[in-house]
């Protein structure tokens, strides 16, 4: 692979610099620009453009290519303005699918909630089972910094990373479909449409759907070809399995709904059912994700990483018979959160803390729903888990399950579930005594 023109990095984030590093490798007098929309564009040996200059750049040709970070929106105008202009715009992951896709086995896994889980359920599955694999993506390494280390590689792939992507896996995975990123695509059907597009292509490749994606018609007709399926675990095979689950640290109906998915493309891609029965006990929660804490005399879990109502739902489900209270609530991205407030209730729900913004529509549905919630409206953090310690007497359990993502108050969700611990472990440790 090599490059005839400059390339711009779009973003200066974990994968800029990651393909900041292959370029180098690669081609190493290769002149790189950067551009960010916020923040610093530190990245080692680029020249910043500013991005109120990209117009003119392009204009120029200063570069004949753009790699842009997923973060960054496939459908800014900028983007069609390069297209017009003669200039490729391509991503990490991409890139990969070119220097690297060769021969080896690709397993690709997305879905709206469980591809983080069910993804490093899978590695751990084909590690178990003696074979080469590596895990990449959205957890583990960008695509780039994976190289061509295995013979197998997992890639955890949101929909800005499936809405382009440009090569074909052997193992396809939806693990369920709702609505989300409705700032980044556009409107919910473009974000259902390139979430898909992982399936909906040509390609003689095996599609593995969990249990939510199985019954959704939309999914259904992107699958083209139910031959793709692959073999659902037999009877042995499941009762095994959720022997497994539940000796495990995999909590609540949701993981193993992912368990499932997990074994059928593991087993799709060669592990044994001892090697699978050995991941699933080596399972870890992914941090932020129903991560527990015994702070004092009260539960805290910090779901951090729950940036939609259905996470939130799944996340209150793993606490039966919990009084909980709940923290939810962050950056606005047009979800409904009208079914959510009648279900917390049932769900043990005694308290609900919100956070600005979209918050408030989950406050006034929930004082609808469930006039018998305690209900708050805070404008941070820091004041949520401070009028909890106020109210210390109706729950047992706290659970910052926000359903939302962080980034009108936090750089991203590792940030706001540090805080959140950190918080807690101020206000509660003493809670005992």
């Amino acid at each position: 692979m090599r490059f005839d023109e400059p390339v711009l990095l779009y973003g200066a984030g974990r994968e800029a610099n990651s393909t900041r590093q292959f370029l180098k490798r690669i081609q190493p007098d290769l002149q790189v620009f950067v551009t960010v929309d916020s923040g610093a564009a530190d990245v080692p040996e680029t020249e910043t453009i500013a991005a109120a200059n990209l117009p003119a750049a392009i204009a120029a040709r200063r570069f004949g290519t753009i790699v842009k970070s997923p973060g960054v929106s496939r459908y800014k105008p900028i983007f069609a303005t390069a297209a017009g202009a003669g200039i490729a715009v391509t991503s990490n992951l991409n890139l990969w699918g070119a220097a690297y896709r060769g021969d080896r086995t690709v397993i690709a896994i997305s879905g709206t909630k469980g591809k983080s889980t069910t993804a490093t359920l899978v590695h751990l599955m084909l590690a178990r089972s003696g074979l080469d694999a590596g895990l990449a993506g959205n957890v583990g390494l960008a695509p780039l910094e994976i190289a061509d280390k295995h013979a197998i590689v997992v890639f955890e792939l949101s929909s800005y990373q499936t809405a382009d992507m440009g090569f074909i896996p052997d193992i396809a995975a939806i693990t369920n479909l709702y609505p989300e990123h409705v700032d980044w695509h556009g409107s919910v059907e473009r974000y259902y449409d390139d979430k898909l597009n992982l399936v909906d292509r040509d390609g003689s490749f095996a599609v593995a759907l969990g249990h939510a994606a199985a019954s959704n018609a939309r999914v259904a007709k992107a699958v083209r070809d139910h031959r793709r399926l692959v073999k659902p675990l037999s009877e042995e095979q499941a009762i095994a399995l959720e022997g497994a689950v539940s000796r495990s640290r995999l909590k609540g109906a949701h993981n193993l709904d992912n368990a499932i998915l997990a074994a059928e493309i593991a087993l799709a891609a060669g592990a044994t059912m001892d090697g699978i029965l050995a991941g699933i006990a080596a399972f870890r929660p992914l941090p932020h994700r129903l991560e527990e804490h015994r702070i004092g005399s009260v539960t805290v879990v910090n779901d951090s990483i729950s940036t939609t109502p259905e996470a939130t739902k799944a996340a209150l489900a793993a606490y039966p018979g919990r009084r909980i209270a709940l923290i939810a609530g962050g950056h606005e991205r047009e979800q409904d959160y009208a079914e959510l407030a009648t279900l917390l209730a049932p769900r043990g729900v005694t308290t609900l803390v919100t956070l600005p913004v979209t918050g408030q529509r989950l406050a006034t549905a929930t004082r609808e729903a469930a006039p018998d919630i305690d209900v708050t409206e805070v404008p941070d953090l820091e004041t949520a888990v401070a009028t909890l310690e106020e109210k210390r007497e109706k729950f047992d359990t706290i659970i910052l399950s926000p359903g939302a993502p962080s980034y009108n108050q936090f750089k991203n969700f590792e940030e706001r579930g540090l805080r959140f611990v950190e918080l807690c472990r101020t206000h509660f440790l003493d809670a005992q005594s």
